[in-house]
C-alpha cells in the first residue's frame, strides 16, 4: 500500500474529470473453491486498489462527485472471525489508512445507492467482470440479471459509465514514480525467475519442474505470478498452459512469465531457449530475427510515435528476415500493407501494464489501447494489436515480437489462397512445420526523451548472449 496522500491525489483528479453523479467501486469477494472456507487466492480488483488501496475482500467505495464525499463500506469481524483469523484492524481504521472518513457498514451500500437512483441521479460504475460484483451490481441498480452470465455481463457493461472508464483508464495509463518503483520491482522478480530457468534447463527435465521453480521464487520475493507460467516446448501454441512434456534434444521451448509485487504491480517476460542449451543453425536464423525486431521496438518506443507505426516497422523487419530466408518473397511494403506477418506473428507487438498484467482490459481493450485516431484493424495480428495508441510519458508497454509456425493456420491460408503470391508453401510444410515458435519479450517504461527497460538487468536476449548463460550451468 503506498501513502494515504497517494490515493486522495487520485480520487482528486478523478473527481475534477467527471461531471455530477456518485460512483461506485466494488472491491472483489473470495472466490471458493468447493466450500466457502476454502477460497482461490484472493487478488483484489485493480481499480479498486487504484483509488482506495485496501487489499482485502468484501469492500466497496463511493465517491459522490457533487458533494466530493468518499465513504468506504465493509463490516468489522466478528468473534467467530476472530477465532479462525485473529484480531483484525476496524474498518475505520482501514478507511482512514487511505485518507477517507466515513467508513459504515456494507449493508448502508444498498441505502446510499438506492437514494442516488431515487432521486434520478446518476450513477457510474466500471464494466464488471466478477460475477459477484455482476450480481452486486445488478441489485444496486435495479437491474435483473440474465440467466446467461456473459449476457449478464454486456448488459452492464452497456449500462457502465464511459465517462468514468475513460476518466479511469486516462489516470492509470500514466504511471506515477512510485508505481514505475513496483513494476521495477516484478521486473526484478521477473529476472530472477527467468534467469533461474536458464541455469536450472537440463535435457530430460519436466516442463513443470522449471514452472515450479519460477513460481516458487514469486511466491519467495513478492506477490506470486503476474499471470498463469506459459513454458512450452510447443512454442506455436501462443498461451500453452499445459506442463507435461520433457526437455528434448533439438528444440526451443517458450518461457512466458512474469510476477506480481507485493502491491500488485505486474512485469510480463518471454524468452525462447534451446532445450540442450545450443541453438541449430535454422534456430538461429529466426531467434536472430525476432531478437533485431526487439531491439528495434527498444529503439523506436519515444513520445509521439503509435506503438502501431513501431508494430509495422517491426513486422518489416521480420518480414525482410523471412525473405532473406526464402520464406516469404514479393516488395516489403506491401507484404506489410496485405497483412503477410500475421501468418507468422498473429498477434500485437505489445500491451499496456501495470496493476493488471494486461493493464484494464476489462475496462475495455478498444478504449485502453485506441483512441479517436488509432482504430483497430480487421488484419490478422495488426488487428490483435492491443496497444496503438500515441505513446505519451509514463507509458508502460510490453515488447514481445515472434515468428511461429502454426501448421494448422498456414494449410488453413494455404487451402484460402490467402496471400499465395507472397509465401513459400512448400518450402514452410517441408523445412518449417515442426519448427515450433520463438517470441521475446520485455517491459519498456516511455520516458521524456525516448524509453526504457524495466527492472535493473537485462535478460539474455542473442543468441551468444542465451548460449553463454545456459552452458555456464
Amino acid at each position: 500500500m503506498f501513502n494515504k496522500e497517494t490515493y486522495k491525489s487520485r480520487r482528486e483528479a478523478l473527481k475534477k474529470m467527471m461531471d455530477g453523479g456518485i460512483a461506485v467501486f466494488p472491491g472483489n469477494s473470495e472466490a471458493p473453491e468447493n466450500y466457502l472456507s476454502n477460497q482461490y487466492r484472493f487478488r483484489q480488483d485493480s481499480s479498486f486498489l487504484y483509488f482506495f488501496g485496501i487489499d482485502e475482500p468484501d469492500f466497496a467505495a463511493v465517491m459522490d462527485f457533487d458533494s466530493g464525499e468518499e465513504i468506504i463500506f465493509g463490516n468489522d469481524v466478528s468473534i467467530d472471525d476472530i477465532i479462525w483469523m485473529g484480531p483484525q484492524p476496524s474498518v475505520a481504521s482501514k478507511a482512514e489508512s487511505v485518507g477517507i472518513t466515513d467508513s459504515r457498514p456494507f449493508e448502508d451500500l444498498y441505502k446510499v445507492v438506492g437514494e442516488a437512483v431515487s432521486k434520478g441521479r446518476k450513477v457510474h460504475f466500471l464494466p464488471p467482470y466478477r460475477y459477484y460484483n455482476m450480481l452486486l451490481l445488478s441489485e444496486l441498480i435495479g437491474v435483473p440479471c440474465t440467466k446467461n452470465g456473459n449476457d449478464t455481463r454486456k448488459m452492464l457493461a452497456s449500462l457502465s459509465s464511459p465517462e468514468l472508464t475513460k476518466a479511469v483508464i486516462s489516470l492509470r495509463l500514466i504511471k506515477e514514480p512510485c508505481e514505475i518503483d513496483e513494476i521495477d520491482k516484478a521486473c526484478d522478480i521477473g529476472y530472477e525467475m527467468h534467469h533461474a530457468a536458464m541455469k536450472a534447463a537440463r535435457l530430460g527435465m519436466k516442463e513443470q519442474e522449471l514452472v515450479g521453480l519460477m513460481e516458487g521464487i514469486t511466491v519467495s520475493k513478492g506477490w506470486g505470478p503476474s499471470f498463469a507460467i506459459i513454458l512450452s516446448q510447443n512454442g506455436e501454441t501462443l498461451h500453452n498452459h499445459t506442463h507435461h512434456q520433457y526437455l528434448t534434444d533439438g528444440r526451443l521451448f517458450v518461457i512466458d512469465a512474469g510476477a506480481e509485487s507485493n502491491t500488485h504491480y505486474a512485469s510480463d517476460f518471454t524468452r525462447t531457449l534451446p532445450c540442450s542449451g545450443r541453438f541449430t543453425s535454422k534456430q538461429k536464423e529466426i531467434y536472430t530475427i525476432v531478437s533485431k525486431a526487439n531491439d528495434l521496438a527498444l529503439e523506436m518506443a519515444r513520445p509521439g510515435i503509435t506503438y502501431r507505426e513501431v508494430h509495422l516497422a517491426t513486422a518489416r523487419l521480420m518480414l525482410e528476415g523471412l525473405s532473406a530466408l526464402g520464406i516469404v518473397r514479393g516488395d516489403l511494403d506491401e507484404m506489410v500493407e496485405k497483412g503477410v506477418m500475421g501468418l507468422f506473428q498473429p498477434h500485437g507487438l505489445g500491451h499496456n501494464m501495470g496493476l493488471d498484467v494486461h493493464d484494464m482490459e476489462d475496462l475495455g481493450e478498444d478504449l485502453v489501447g485506441y483512441d479517436e485516431d488509432q482504430k483497430r484493424s480487421p488484419q490478422l495480428g495488426l488487428g490483435s494489436l492491443r496497444m496503438a495508441r500515441r505513446l505519451k510519458p509514463g507509458h508502460v508497454i510490453t515488447d514481445e515480437p515472434g515468428i511461429y509456425f502454426i501448421p494448422a493456420l498456414i494449410e488453413n491460408w494455404k487451402a484460402a489462397g490467402t496471400n499465395a503470391g507472397f509465401i513459400n508453401f512448400g518450402l514452410l510444410e517441408k523445412e518449417y512445420y515442426d519448427f515450433g515458435g520463438i517470441r521475446i519479450e520485455d517491459d519498456l517504461l516511455i520516458t521524456e526523451n525516448g524509453c526504457r527497460l524495466l527492472g535493473h538487468k537485462r535478460l539474455p536476449h542473442t543468441v551468444e548472449e542465451v548460449e553463454t548463460e545456459m552452458a555456464a550451468r
